[in-house]
């Protein structure tokens, strides 16, 4: 009977963790423009730490526990504009060149044929 409570809990947990994230991207309208996720990357950045520590207080205060306190976390800058779908654009260029290239490599193996042909 415990155990099937404990696994209720767990999934009860689980699925308010994946609805709040499902809601949180919704809200900050996360899959929207490079624009707006790099400033929720940033806002991000700037409120998740202070949060953080806040909850490792009200945890410490409840439980009596002692968290210890952990490291500042790196800094990374990393500019999303500057390689936002870069991946989708090499392959729309490779693929825009693609038939005249095929052309060219056609000819050059037709011409290399003939040549050895003779």
């Amino acid at each position: 009977m415990v155990a099937r409570v404990w696994s209720l809990m767990r999934f009860l947990i689980k699925g308010s963790v994946a609805g709040g994230a499902v809601y949180l991207v919704y809200d900050q309208e996360l899959l929207g423009s490079s624009d707006k996720s790099q400033a929720a990357l940033k806002k991000a950045g700037e409120v998740v730490p202070p949060a953080m520590y806040q909850f490792s207080q009200y945890v410490c205060q409840q439980t009596g526990l002692q968290i210890p306190q952990l490291p500042a976390p790196p800094k990374i800058h990393f500019p999303i504009r500057d390689s936002w779908n870069a991946g989708i654009i090499t392959v729309m260029s490779a693929l825009s060149v693609a038939p005249s290239k095929a052309c060219e490599y056609s000819k050059e193996g037709w011409e290399y044929v003939k040549a050895r042909a003779k």
